[in-house]
């Protein structure tokens, strides 16, 4: 069973829930319970690359967007790198999306070591980086050359074996190479440039590969009709968002959060205090007394540097009370989410956000709190979704109240 350290998934994934950028199919949850592991991504509309390549009902792939598509996901994997994450585990026509504009994205899974076997690569052996089948490492050369296989699933419509494609590319068989549905609408100087890329992608040793850079160098320049949406391009319909849902009446809570209004949901948790945090810990005699005065002392001092709007303070004492990592509390996690949201840093709270959802699933905050994150992130849906769903718990937890 992959990720066996519940500690080890939970951290893997807020590292791959800070990642924001508009090539990626972005991380916006998780779960983690007992055995269970759940990834929830961006919903793509538009299926995947493979789809579209190997399995089209309509119409095949243009040469502009296959261009499009390979200078997309060199941004992303660039956008990765920079961001300390340079190992994408089994980069292949499966892991790239398309959203409801149909531009292409790249899926956040991959950042992930894979969940079903603990293997890094699923794919046939044919098409893993030679140095993985002899260390069983990922490196970033290595999704160099998955990425040179990518490239040539665009170039031939077909998910051809690397050796195979080297093999018609050195016997400079390019016109065969080329997907024959494209019935040679193609720039011929544009498909050897991408050739040429792709060819060094998959060379055997991994220093001789480009690096995620060059990729976007090399491909940018190629990137036709930027004019033209990418929907009209992959041949599908404009999509269309529905009405919204009805929204449920809000509490001052959910009223503040729908504002964005940071100070009133300050007010509201100053006020609230703890009373949503019992029964979330049961602590012995022995935690209690050797362990807990140092830790309520450190969450007290956040207390008060919350109460006097100290934010960088209070995460600082609130980060050291969550370390210890006797006591859980929802609160806590909340109130370090909306300092961070203050100090302009609203990964870092809809991770916490997050958190305080894992701790206590059916707390209202906790959802609140994730949509005004969200909602700084520009995921305005994802933030009304949210933010429904919040006012969706609270009434039920009234009606639980009046039936009782």
């Amino acid at each position: 069973m992959a990720w066996p350290d519940s500690k080890q998934f939970v951290e893997e994934a807020c590292g791959v829930g800070k990642l924001r950028h508009r090539r990626l199919a972005n991380l916006i949850g998780y779960c983690c319970d007992g055995d269970e592991r759940l990834l929830v991504a961006e919903y793509m509309i538009n299926d995947t690359l493979a789809k579209h390549l190997f399995h089209w009902e309509n119409q095949t792939i243009e040469w502009a967007m296959r261009l499009r598509v390979a200078t997309c996901i060199a941004e992303a994997l660039d956008y990765c790198s920079s961001e300390g994450h340079p190992l994408y585990h089994d980069l292949n026509a499966y892991r790239v999306l398309f959203d409801e504009d149909g531009d292409p994205r790249l899926s956040c899974f991959g950042l992930m070591k894979n969940s079903r076997d603990g293997k890094s690569y699923s794919t046939n052996l044919a098409y893993t980086p030679p140095e993985y089948l002899r260390n069983g490492r990922v490196t970033p050369e290595s999704v160099i050359y998955s990425f040179g296989t990518v490239l040539v699933d665009l170039l031939s419509g077909k998910h051809i074996p690397p050796s195979h494609a080297l093999d018609m590319i050195r016997g400079k068989n390019i016109v065969l190479l080329m997907d024959s549905h494209l019935e040679g609408k193609f720039s011929m100087e544009e498909a050897t440039v991408v050739v040429g890329l792709a060819s060094q992608c998959l060379q055997y040793e991994p220093r001789e590969r480009p690096s995620v850079k060059d990729l976007v160098a090399t491909l940018a320049p190629l990137h036709t009709k930027p004019d033209v949406p990418s929907y009209v391009m992959l041949g599908t319909s404009k999509y269309e968002e529905a009405p919204p849902t009805p929204q449920r009446p809000l509490s001052p809570m959910g009223e503040a959060c729908s504002r964005l209004d940071l100070t009133a949901i300050h007010q509201i948790l100053v006020m609230n205090h703890y009373k949503d945090d019992e029964g979330t810990n049961e602590l012995s005699f022995q935690e209690w007394t050797q362990q807990m005065r140092d830790m309520l002392e450190a969450r007290k001092r956040g207390d008060y540097a919350f109460r006097d709007k100290d934010f960088k303070t209070a995460i600082d004492c609130y980060s050291q009370f969550i370390d210890v990592g006797t006591m859980v509390s929802p609160t806590v996690f909340a109130r370090r989410s909306l300092c961070y949201l203050f100090c302009d840093q609203p990964d870092a709270a809809l991770a916490d956000a997050m958190q305080a959802q894992i701790v206590n699933p059916e707390w209202p905050t906790a959802f609140y709190m994730q949509s005004v994150a969200l909602a700084k992130l520009d995921m305005h849906k994802d933030a009304a979704d949210m933010l429904n769903e919040a006012a969706g718990l609270e009434e039920k937890k009234q009606r639980v109240v009046k039936g009782s």
